[in-house]
C-alpha cells in the first residue's frame, strides 16, 4: 500500500486521489510505480511531497515542488505619457505584482539600463506571491523631451520578462526670440519685428507693447511700423502665453534721429563776481556732440553737458548756444540769457550831431541789471531827470536790451555846441557816467546845392572832352588822304585833370576845377595846337 503526503498531509492510498481531482496516481504498479501527476498546476500545488510504503515503513526522500507565478503585466505610474516641467526632475515609479518569486525590474532607454532605481518587495496574504515596486529618479539635466523609458519585469516564471514604456512629455514655458529688421534704420522707416515662440503646450495668443503701454492693433507673432525717434528709448515686447504661464521679451530699436533735447537748459541771472552754471543734455543716435557757444563768438566753450562760467564780468552777460550734432543726421540748438547783476553800463556815441536852429537830440544807451534805480542829465549848473526845463526835455524809454535816455533841446543855438552833457546811471550796485559833445551839423540843403554843381561840372568836362578828341580824329583822316606818304598823326591826350574841392566852414563854400585838352599833330612833332583851360 502506497501513501502520498504533501506537507504532512495525506493525499490518498494507492490510486484514490479522490479529494484531488488534479491529482493522479500513474505508473507500472506491478513494477512498483507509483508517480504523482499533477495537472494544471496551482499555486497551493506548492509544498514538500514524500511517497510512503506502509506495510513496509518506509518514505521516500521529500521532494520540494516549487509553482513558479510570472508576473503581471508591469504598470509605470502616469503611462504611456509622463509630463514634467522643464527645470524638474522626473521620478518614475514600476509596479510587477503577484509574481512567485518575486519579479526584478530594470529600467531601459536607448537600448541601455538605467542605474540607481529603488526596490521594494511585498508578500501577499497567500503567503507565496510578492509585488515589486521600482522607483527611478533622473534629474533634469538627463531628460529629453519625447525619450521612452521601459520598464522590464521578469522572475523564473518569465525569464524574456514583460515591458511597460512610458513616454517623457516635458513641458515649458514658451521660449521667445524676437527679431528686429533692419537695423539700424533711420527714423521715419518701416521696421518689421517678428516673435519666434517655441512652446510646450503650444502657444494660446501674442501680446504687443512699446514702452509698457499695449499696442492693440497687433495680435499675431509680427508687427509692423514706422519708427520714431521714443523706440530708440522705449523697447517693443512680445508676451507669449501658453496652458503654463507666460514670456516677455523685448527690444529696442538702434533707430537713428537727430538731437533731441533731454534736459532744457535754464536762462540765469547771478551777480557780478559769481559763477555761473548751465546744464544742457542731448539725446541723438549715432552718438552726438555737444557744443557751447556764446552767440555771436565763434569760440566753443564747453563740449560737455555742462558750461561752466566762473566770476562772471558784467561784459559775459548776452545768448548762450547749446548746440548738438549727430554726424549726418541733424543738427539741434538751445539758447539760454545770462544775465549778470552789476553797475549800469552806458554805451553811446561820445559826439552827436544836430543842426542849428533846429531842434536837437543827444542819446545816452544804458545797459543794466537790475534796471537803473535813476538816470540824470547834466550840463553846466543844471541836472534834469525827466520832464521838461526850459528848451529841454527828458525822456526815458526801456527797449528788450536796455533803457535809452534821451535829451532833447529845442532851437540848438550855438553855445550848445561848447557844452559837455553828462549822463548818468545808478542802480543797487553802482554807477556809470558818459560825457557827450554835441558837434554841429551842415546843412542838408546846401550838401544837396553842391552836389548837383559837382555833378554838372563834371558832365561839362566829359562833352569837352568828346569834341576834342571828335576833331582831331577828322583832322587824321583828312591828313592821310591828302599825303600819302605822311606820317601817322597822333592824337594823344596828355592831361586831363579835374579837381574839386568842397569845403563847408561856417555856412563858406568853395569850388574849384581845372581841365586841360592838348592835340598834337604833323610829321614832326609842330602842326596846330589848342589849349583850354
Amino acid at each position: 500500500m502506497v501513501l502520498w503526503v504533501k506537507d504532512g498531509l495525506a493525499l490518498g492510498v494507492n490510486r484514490d486521489m479522490s479529494g484531488y481531482p488534479r491529482y493522479d496516481v500513474i505508473g507500472d504498479h506491478s513494477k512498483g510505480e507509483y508517480h504523482l501527476l499533477i495537472q494544471r498546476t496551482e499555486l497551493t500545488d506548492d509544498g514538500s511531497f514524500e511517497c510512503q510504503a506502509i506495510q513496509a515503513a518506509t518514505r521516500s526522500r521529500p521532494a520540494r515542488l516549487t509553482v513558479l507565478v510570472p508576473p503581471d503585466d508591469p504598470v509605470i505610474i502616469g503611462a504611456p505619457v509622463v509630463s514634467l516641467r522643464a527645470g524638474n526632475s522626473l521620478n518614475l515609479t514600476c509596479h510587477a505584482n503577484n509574481a512567485k518569486p518575486a519579479a526584478s525590474i530594470i529600467w531601459i532607454r536607448n537600448g541601455e539600463v538605467l542605474n540607481g532605481a529603488a526596490y521594494t518587495k511585498t508578500l501577499l496574504r497567500d503567503g507565496r506571491r510578492e509585488s515589486t515596486v521600482s522607483t527611478l529618479h533622473i534629474s533634469a539635466s538627463n531628460i529629453e523631451n519625447g525619450q521612452q523609458i521601459t520598464c522590464r519585469a521578469s522572475n523564473k516564471a518569465a525569464p524574456n520578462g514583460k515591458e511597460a514604456t512610458v513616454t517623457i512629455d516635458i513641458q515649458h514655458f514658451p521660449l521667445v526670440n524676437l527679431s528686429v529688421e533692419p537695423q539700424p534704420v533711420l527714423e521715419g522707416n518701416l521696421v518689421k519685428f517678428h516673435c519666434a515662440a517655441k512652446a510646450n503646450p503650444p502657444v494660446t495668443h501674442y501680446r504687443w507693447a512699446k514702452g509698457g503701454s499695449m499696442i492693440t492693433d497687433a495680435t499675431g507673432d509680427t508687427y509692423e511700423v514706422l519708427v520714431d525717434h521714443s523706440f530708440f528709448t522705449e523697447p517693443v515686447s512680445c508676451e507669449v502665453t501658453n496652458a503654463l504661464g507666460n514670456t516677455n521679451i523685448s527690444r529696442n530699436v538702434d533707430v537713428y534721429f537727430g538731437p533731441r533735447l533731454a534736459a532744457e537748459p535754464q536762462s540765469l541771472q547771478v551777480d557780478r563776481g559769481s559763477d555761473a552754471v548751465f546744464s544742457c543734455a542731448w539725446i541723438g543716435n549715432p552718438s552726438l556732440t555737444i557744443v557751447w557757444m556764446k552767440r555771436g563768438h565763434g569760440v566753443v566753450l564747453s563740449n560737455e553737458n555742462t558750461l561752466t562760467l566762473k566770476a562772471v564780468r558784467q561784459e559775459d552777460a548776452g545768448k548762450y548756444v547749446c548746440r548738438a550734432v549727430v554726424p549726418r543726421v541733424g543738427v539741434g540748438e538751445k539758447e539760454v540769457t545770462l544775465t549778470v547783476n552789476g553797475p549800469p553800463t552806458i554805451s553811446s556815441t561820445q559826439t552827436q550831431q544836430a543842426l542849428y536852429g533846429e531842434k536837437g537830440q543827444i542819446k545816452c544807451f544804458i545797459r543794466s541789471t537790475p534796471p537803473p534805480d535813476r538816470i540824470a542829465w547834466s550840463w553846466k549848473e543844471t541836472v534834469l531827470e525827466s520832464g521838461t526845463s526850459g528848451r529841454y526835455t527828458v525822456e526815458t524809454v526801456s527797449t528788450e536790451d536796455g533803457v535809452i535816455s534821451t535829451l532833447t533841446m529845442s532851437n540848438i543855438v550855438p553855445a550848445d555846441f561848447q557844452t559837455i552833457y553828462n549822463c548818468t546811471a545808478w542802480n543797487s550796485f553802482g554807477s556809470d557816467t558818459e560825457i557827450i559833445r554835441l558837434k554841429e551839423q551842415g546843412s542838408l540843403r546846401l550838401a544837396v546845392i553842391i552836389g548837383v554843381a559837382v555833378g554838372a561840372f563834371l558832365a561839362l568836362i566829359v562833352l569837352i572832352g568828346t569834341l576834342g578828341a571828335f576833331c582831331c580824329a577828322r583832322l587824321q583822316r583828312k591828313d592821310m588822304h591828302l599825303v600819302m606818304s605822311s606820317l601817322p598823326v597822333a592824337l594823344s591826350s596828355r592831361q586831363r585833370e579835374l579837381s574839386g574841392t568842397l569845403k563847408s566852414e561856417n555856412g563858406a563854400i568853395r569850388v574849384s576845377a581845372r581841365v586841360g585838352v592838348e592835340t598834337v599833330g604833323g610829321p614832326a612833332g609842330g602842326g596846330e595846337g589848342a589849349t583850354a583851360h
